[in-house]
C-alpha cells in the first residue's frame, strides 16, 4: 500500500491583540491559537471589564464632586462640557445623578442630552461604561433613551471626552423637576413619578464655603458628608490627631462619628442636631478646613490617643464602593 503523505494544516496568519475581533466565547479565538476565545484573549477581555478602577472619576475636574454625587446627593445637575465641542444638533450635555426609569442616558426632543450618573454599571471601571453611554446619547434619534450595555474594554473613558480644563459646578435640587422642561404641564403619569421620586429624596445642600461638603436632613438628627481628596492614611490620621484633641467637632452638639470610603475618597461624616442648618455649619466647616491644614502635614508618630481615637474612626468607616 502507498504510504499516506502526511497533511500539513496551513498556518493561520496571526493577529496583534489590536486587531482580534470579540466572538462568541465558545468560538475559535481569532488569533489562530486553535483554543477557544474564552481560553485565549477572551480572558484578556474579560479581565480588562471586570477589574475595578478604585478611583475612576481621578484626573476629572471636580472628582470629589462626582463621588458626592455618584453616592450621596439624590437630586443634582451639572453642565459637561466636552474636550471637542458639542457636535452639532446637541445644544448640551448635563450630568444627572438620577433619570426616570433608571435610564442610563436621554436624547430630549430638542437634541439636548442627560447622562444618569447613580445607574448599576457593567465593569469595574465607571468612567468607561459612562463614557460609553454617553457616546451613544450623542448620536442618538432625539426624543429616546439609551439603554445599557457592557461597553467596549478598549473604549474612551470621561477623561477622554470631556474638557480637562472645564468647570464642575453641581446645582442641588429640592427635587426631580429637571426630568421635564416643563413640568407643571406634565402628563399625569410622569407627574406622579415626579412626586414618588420627590418623596423619596433626603434634602440635601452644598456649602459655599468649603468644596465637595453636603447637608443633608434625616428625621432623628442632620449630617455633614464632606468628600475629602487627601490620601486615605494621610487623612486618617490627620482626624485622629484633631479628635483626639477634641478639635473635630463642629461646633456644639455636632460630633464626628466616622466616614464613608467611597471610589478612592474618604468621606468624613458629622452628627449635627436636628436644628442645625446648612447655613449653620459654613463657618464651622471654613473653620475645620483651616484645623485640617496643619494636621495633614506633619508626619510625627500619633500618640496613644490618637492612636485609640483613629481605631475609634476606622471601626466607624463604611466602604459604599
Amino acid at each position: 500500500m502507498a504510504k499516506k503523505r502526511p497533511q500539513t494544516k496551513a498556518k493561520r496568519p496571526q493577529l496583534t491583540d489590536g486587531e482580534i475581533p470579540v466572538v462568541g466565547a465558545r468560538e475559535p479565538c481569532p488569533c489562530g491559537s486553535g483554543r477557544r476565545y474564552k481560553a485565549c484573549h477572551g480572558r484578556t477581555a474579560a479581565h480588562a471589564v471586570t477589574e475595578l478602577v478604585h478611583r475612576p472619576f481621578e484626573g476629572l475636574p471636580g472628582e470629589c464632586d462626582w463621588v458626592a454625587l455618584r453616592e450621596l446627593v439624590p437630586a443634582a445637575t451639572v453642565e459637561l462640557p466636552l474636550r471637542d465641542g458639542l457636535p452639532d444638533g446637541v445644544p448640551s450635555v448635563t450630568l444627572a445623578t438620577v433619570l426616570p426609569m433608571a435610564w442610563p442616558a436621554l436624547r430630549r426632543e430638542d437634541g439636548s442630552v442627560l447622562l444618569g450618573l447613580q445607574n448599576d454599571t457593567s465593569s469595574g471601571d465607571i468612567s468607561r461604561d459612562l463614557a460609553d453611554t454617553l457616546q451613544r446619547a450623542l448620536v442618538a434619534d432625539p426624543g429616546t433613551p439609551v439603554q445599557a450595555r457592557r461597553a467596549p474594554a478598549d473604549g474612551p473613558r470621561l477623561q477622554d471626552l470631556l474638557d480637562p480644563e472645564g468647570a464642575f459646578e453641581p446645582v442641588v435640587h429640592s427635587g426631580f423637576e429637571f426630568w421635564v422642561p416643563d413640568p407643571e404641564n406634565a402628563a399625569p403619569d410622569v407627574t406622579a413619578s415626579l412626586e414618588r421620586a420627590n418623596s423619596a429624596a433626603i434634602p440635601t445642600v452644598k456649602l459655599s464655603g468649603v468644596d465637595s461638603a453636603y447637608w443633608c436632613e434625616t428625621p432623628e438628627k442632620n449630617h455633614l458628608r464632606w468628600v475629602m481628596p487627601h490620601p486615605e492614611e494621610q487623612l486618617l490620621d490627620a482626624l485622629a490627631r484633631l479628635h483626639a484633641a477634641g478639635r473635630s467637632s463642629l461646633g456644639e452638639g455636632t460630633r464626628l462619628v466616622g466616614s464613608f470610603r467611597a471610589h478612592g475618597l474618604i468621606v468624613p461624616v458629622w452628627d449635627l442636631p436636628s436644628g442645625v442648618g446648612a447655613e449653620d455649619v459654613e463657618k464651622p466647616a471654613a473653620e475645620f478646613a483651616e484645623r485640617l491644614a496643619p494636621a495633614l502635614a506633619t508626619d510625627a508618630p500619633l500618640t496613644a490617643d490618637e492612636r485609640r481615637a483613629r481605631g475609634g474612626l476606622t471601626n466607624r468607616q463604611v466602604t459604599l464602593s
